[in-house]
């Protein structure tokens, strides 16, 4: 068959049922080839919407997002996302087509070194440049975008190797002989773990975005609740350990809660589960827990001990190692002292905003769980609204916190929405977003309403970048360099492409404007407009210990 059609075959049975993408002249060959498949194609409005959506699919499902685009700046287009599904460690699989292969290399038209371009921002990337490699080449870059520590593949296509004729050879077996990844941890590192956990008196457990990939959620809270050790999140670990439980803490770090960065400080055993140390948690590294000794559980020895002493380097799954942790820990920690004096932290420091006649961006946040019981897939852009979403939402299950972490990526967050309502059709997916992110990806308006992907959008409308404003504001003088941005009319905008429209510019509206959203059967963006000069707080400053916050209200 045609290696267009080789592709197809090898993505069916790879078990691709989403594909995002984006046609152009060196992937002809092969939309001409989708053209009669069964896949769910969805044509975006841009390449990065594509390369978005496919991650926010592969974050909702657990399952590797595909995008495709065409060489040269279709492929370009792609590299935001494909950066971004690297820095957060999510499974992504981008095919690409490239000029025929006796023009590479010679600037042919719409020619772009993909390969090069991407390796520093992929797991892996091939360039295909023999057709009988064709279908093991896909089957291998599916198996390693989700193995080990997940990360995005890009495979790129010349144009005339989709068109060439080959016999379909799809491998039973894959040996990669260099990529071989750990799942179990070593039995003599695990013992060293159970024996310093059984001695602590002030236990923390410190889980990340690997928590929800190895879908060790369950195995975390028993092992919380066995211990009797407070839990703190990353971003990327948000719906690993349910936000409500006695035990829970919160995100910790820079915009993390006071109470968590506190405990952090003054624990004497940080278990450290799928989290990198990365420089938004730890603040100054050199003033980071002190005190403590710390086991370090991650599926990829690169990350243990790259930003932060360890004490106990496990290698391994972190559902594998934490199971095996509970059948090793036969004395328990006496942590019921430090239990009480987490509570009065807690206490001491509570997560809070003035209340008031206006539009608070919090209250928006608040009514937004409590009107889908917390049961809603949250995505989100990047700045300000990203950590409302992160503070006031109470995430209880995993997949449902879908942001941006280590890139921060402004745009992100409505096309995530769009494929993570592809992956989860019956739950309710909500973009909280701000008036300027969501500027960079508005395009896929058009995408949602032309396929019937009924995502909701909360904008919180402040007329500014609002988290560059908070930074110039606090230590620039309130000297608000090119940040103040005017937006169109919003509900206009959306009108304008077929999505319903909703305005909010008073306190006693924002509930009801959400309770119609939910009602309307269609894709509905709200613009909230709040106080324009509302700040994030908690907040750390660079540089600075994460103990010494900002912690006043706005």
């Amino acid at each position: 068959m045609k290696g267009a059609d080789i592709i197809v075959k090898s993505l069916k049975n790879a078990g691709v049922e989403v594909i995002f993408g984006y046609p152009g002249g060196s992937v002809l060959p092969l939309f001409d080839s989708l053209y009669d498949a069964d896949f769910k194609f969805i044509l975006t409005r841009h390449e990065q919407g594509a390369a978005h959506a496919a991650d926010g699919y592969a974050r909702a499902t657990g399952r590797a997002g595909v995008c495709i685009a065409t060489s040269g700046p279709g492929a370009t287009n792609l590299v935001t996302g494909i950066a971004n599904a690297y820095m957060d460690s999510i499974p992504i699989v981008a095919i690409t087509g490239q000029v025929k292969t006796c023009l590479i290399g010679n600037d042919a038209f719409q020619e772009a070194d993909v390969t090069g371009i991407t390796r520093p921002i992929s797991k892996h990337n091939y360039l295909v440049k023999e057709i009988k490699d064709l279908s093991t080449t896909i089957k291998e870059a599916f198996y390693i975008a989700v193995s080990g520590r997940p990360g995005p593949v890009v495979i790129d296509i010349p144009v005339d190797i989709q068109m060439q004729d080959a016999e379909f050879l799809w491998p039973e077996v894959l040996n990669i002989r260099s990529y071989k990844p750990v799942y179990f941890g070593h039995p003599g590192q695990i013992k060293k773990a159970a024996k310093l956990i059984s001695k602590a008196k002030k236990p923390l457990i410190y889980s990340g975005g690997g928590i929800i990939t190895s879908g060790a959620n369950l195995l975390l809270r028993e092992f919380a609740e066995k211990i009797q050790a407070p839990v703190t999140w990353t971003l990327m670990g948000i719906g690993g350990f349910p936000s409500v439980h006695p035990l829970a803490l919160g995100m910790l770090g820079m915009h993390g809660t006071a109470y968590a960065n506190h405990a952090i400080m003054e624990s004497d055993l940080i278990i450290a589960v799928g989290a990198r140390f990365d420089d938004r948690v730890t603040g100054r590294i050199d003033s980071f827990a002190p005190n403590a000794k710390v086991v370090h559980i991650d599926i990829d020895p690169s990350s243990i001990s790259k930003n932060f002493r360890v004490d106990v380097p496990i290698v391994g799954d972190a559902k594998n190692i934490l199971g095996e942790l509970l059948e090793q820990i036969k004395i328990l920690p006496d942590s019921s002292a430090w239990i009480k004096e987490v509570e009065s932290l807690k206490k001491k420091y509570p997560l809070k905003y003035k209340e008031g006649d206006k539009v608070k961006p919090q209250y928006v946040v608040e009514q937004i769980d409590q009107a889908t019981k917390g049961e809603a897939i949250i995505t989100t852009e990047v700045g300000q609204n990203q950590m409302w979403a992160a503070q006031w939402y109470k995430y209880s299950h995993p997949h449902t916190f879908i942001s941006s972490g280590g890139l921060g990526t402004m745009g992100f967050g409505f096309p995530a929405a769009m494929g993570a309502k592809m992956g989860c059709p019956e739950k309710t997916v909500f973009d909280i977003a701000g008036d300027g992110s969501i500027q960079m990806n508005i395009q896929e308006l058009a995408t949602c309403v032309a396929n019937k992907i009924n995502v909701k959008i909360a904008i919180l409308n402040n007329g500014y970048l609002g988290m560059v404003r908070q930074w110039q504001e606090l230590f620039y003088k309130k000297r608000y360099a090119y940040t103040r941005i005017s937006g169109p009319d919003f509900v206009k905008l959306a009108e304008s492409y077929g999505a319903a429209g909703i305005r909010v510019t008073k306190k006693e509206d924002v509930r009801p404007a959400i309770d119609k959203a939910l009602k309307i059967d269609n894709t509905v963006l709200i613009d909230f407009h709040i106080e324009p000069e509302e700040n994030v707080y908690p907040m750390v400053p660079a540089g600075e210990a994460i103990n010494r916050m900002i912690g006043g209200m706005a």
